[in-house]
């Protein structure tokens, strides 16, 4: 591995009975960089997203993040991980920041710390004022800002958004868009699915592009602005 990979896909398979979700995939992601995964619906990038998480395993190929493999090392793994996925897997009884200090604990980060962390992190996403607010009285954009709180509570280096901007309003996007800025100064590596190919060319250095499960196009950052361009070409 280079000393600058921390994510790599060799040969990746995963099928469903019969079916093929991902075929023979094989990428190199690099550290500190946010890349956009893109394709149809069907095309695999949910799929690839659940393996990187270790939420599913492959059916064949190796995945290594970090220098461990999935999902032999998945324990060592999720602790370097911060997910935002279809649903805001947030706990509906709780309050925002009971929820922000629950997922903190689970991962170990000390009281004092989180004490700090979750107010900032509210505040952060524009839920200050609802932080003692149960979550189940929650708007569909209030969960997805929560969820964006929440992957960050244990300050993981990696962050795997999978269509992040769902639910959010014009004012939701454009803190989503602050988000992705800082991160990315943080040095944080983020991968991240996006259906608006043009909004993707402006927060990701990379792309991605998946077609009925195999890597149709590898776009570098000298390119991405031919992005929407190349998409169409690979869809075609």
């Amino acid at each position: 591995m280079s000393s600058h990979s921390l994510i790599e896909l060799h040969q990746l398979t995963k099928t469903f009975g019969l079916q093929f979700a991902l075929r023979e995939v094989s990428a190199t992601i690099e550290r500190g960089v946010t890349t956009a995964l893109l394709g149809a619906n069907g095309s695999g990038k949910t799929t690839l997203l659940r393996i990187l998480t270790a939420l599913s395993s492959p059916t064949k190929g190796k995945v290594l993040i970090g220098g461990w493999s999935l999902p032999k090392e998945a324990n060592r793994v999720r602790a370097q991980i911060g997910f935002v996925g279809h649903l805001p897997l947030v706990y509906e009884e709780l309050s925002a920041e009971e929820n922000l200090a629950f997922f903190g604990g689970l991962y170990g980060v000390a009281k004092d710390d989180l004490a700090q962390r979750v107010p900032a992190l509210l505040d952060r996403v524009g839920l200050g004022k609802r932080a003692r607010d149960r979550a189940g009285t929650f708007s569909r954009g209030m969960l997805q800002r929560l969820s964006l709180a929440r992957c960050m509570a244990h300050d993981p280096a990696i962050l795997l958004l999978d269509e992040p901007y769902t639910g959010l309003d014009a004012r939701g996007m454009a803190m989503l868009d602050g988000l992705l800025h800082e991160w990315r100064a943080a040095g944080k590596t983020i991968v991240i699915t996006l259906h608006d190919i043009a909004h993707a060319a402006q927060v990701a250095q990379r792309a991605l592009i998946l077609r009925a499960g195999r890597l149709a196009a590898d776009v570098p950052e000298g390119e991405m602005g031919r992005l929407p361009e190349v998409f169409a070409e690979v869809s075609a």
